[in-house]
């Protein structure tokens, strides 16, 4: 049927069309992130004490606190950059890269059935994570509305993340004297829960070491949630490993994990991993996602018409995986490792309770300290510290409701900067009494 060029014409078939919904004028409004401006506060203190010493607990970002990518790898990358020119790439990145996170990264044993073909290369952490959740929603149930089960006390943007692109976040249950660490029987009531509204569970995001409570799960308790949560019938399993590198234990093993599933399962799980923690790589925003390929490509699609990964990014990733990823991590691992065992001496001697497991952060119960000062939460607590103290850290009210009488401290510094944070923090809280 010929069509007139004086009418309008959609771009896709009427049968296609996106319907009509009003949620969007519904929709509570998404907060920016405080995580980036808590430390600010910093200048505060430094403005009363000139010349003092400040100490950075908040955020975990090896590039400001610690050394970050180490120099070479930043000139191997520009190297790579010098011979592979400025033209487009692929929206998965390149073919080099993909090859090189499965054959030098977690070096991918073929029978596994997974390869380059799995790989997506993105531009950080939270562009990963946006893309797997859109790919949950539309191939899980193929429906807006569904859930995205996150810990009781997740990190900022798992709330906020899924929420934008049209997915309601449910915070599992958790008890806190266990670290709110997920149970199958809480899966289940959250896949119960979201039945009673009509709505299905698009996926689980299960994140070790975790952030911000620090808490680790062991390969047989992730593999036991992920089976638990798939038969109750939630769409996708993601594993969020972007810490598991800063540890003093071996990483995770993708090989040895993929065995415990199915092919048919493998068809359902998404592996999240980058540079960003364990090589300080905050502001070069490389991440990659692992997951069946029909996923990757329903991805890669819409990849095509949003947002692509620089080359450089991915060039600083395939450096260090040619280096030995081992020793490329080295200056941000080995003094984190020791930091945490600094701290831990030092929890351990104060009474408070605490969740320290491996990674960057350490999660603390102050609320004796909140309550003695009257305030409701942890919030006002870093702009006081951070002010008066001069040592930052994070509210946990800023994460959850569950998360009001914590705080997360980073030791992803020097130990003898951890003590010094630590010793202002004991300052600090005591002053609350006072």
């Amino acid at each position: 049927m010929k069509i007139s060029n004086a009418t309008p014409v959609y771009a896709v078939d009427e049968k296609n069309l996106v319907p009509v919904s009003e949620h969007l004028r519904q929709m509570t409004d998404i907060p920016p992130s405080r995580m980036f401006l808590i430390n600010k506060s910093l200048k505060t203190y430094l403005e009363k004490n000139p010349g003092a010493k400040i100490f950075d607990a908040s955020q975990g970002d090896g590039g400001a606190s610690l050394p970050g990518t180490p120099k070479a790898l930043l000139e191997r990358a520009f190297q790579l950059q010098l011979e592979h020119g400025t033209a487009y790439d692929m929206p998965f990145g390149t073919d080099a890269y993909r090859k090189s996170v499965v054959e030098q990264y977690w070096k991918l044993d073929p029978a596994t059935g997974w390869g380059p073909a799995n790989v997506l290369g993105t531009a950080g952490g939270r562009d990963a994570l946006v893309k797997a959740y859109q790919a949950m929603l539309a191939l899980g149930h193929g429906r807006q509305g569904d859930a995205i089960i996150v810990s009781r006390v997740p990190w900022i943007s798992y709330n906020w993340g899924p929420y934008g692109i049209g997915a309601n976040v449910l915070w599992a249950p958790g008890d806190p004297a266990n670290g709110w660490a997920y149970s199958a029987e809480a899966i289940q009531e959250c896949v119960k829960f979201t039945g009673q509204s009509g709505r299905k569970v698009a996926g689980l995001i299960i994140t070790n070491p975790d952030n911000p409570t620090g808490l680790t799960t062991s390969t047989e308790k992730m593999v036991s949630l992920a089976k638990s949560a798939l038969e109750a019938g939630v769409a996708f399993v993601l594993f969020d490993w972007m810490y598991h590198y800063v540890t003093d234990e071996q990483p995770n093993d993708l090989n040895s994990f993929l065995k415990f599933f199915t092919p048919e399962e493998r068809k359902r799980l998404m592996f999240l991993d980058g540079i960003t923690k364990s090589l300080g790589g905050s502001n070069i925003r490389n991440c990659h996602l692992i997951a069946d390929e029909s996923v990757i490509k329903f991805i890669v699609a819409r990849a095509s018409h949003t947002v692509m990964p620089t080359f450089f990014s991915l060039a600083v990733a395939m450096a260090a995986y040619e280096m030995g990823y081992t020793e490329a991590a080295r200056p941000i691992v080995e003094p984190t490792n020791a930091s945490r065992v600094a701290l831990q001496q030092l929890l351990a001697g104060s009474g408070m309770q605490h969740i320290l497991g491996k990674g960057y952060y350490a999660f603390i119960n102050v609320g004796e300290f909140i309550q003695a000062r009257g305030w409701a939460d942890s919030e006002p607590l870093g702009q006081y510290l951070a002010e008066n103290f001069g040592v930052a850290v994070v509210p946990g009210a800023f994460f959850s409701p569950f998360g009001n009488d914590w705080i997360r401290f980073s030791y992803a510094t020097p130990a003898e900067r951890t003590q010094g944070a630590w010793e202002r923090l004991v300052a600090g809280l005591n002053s609350l009494k006072g």
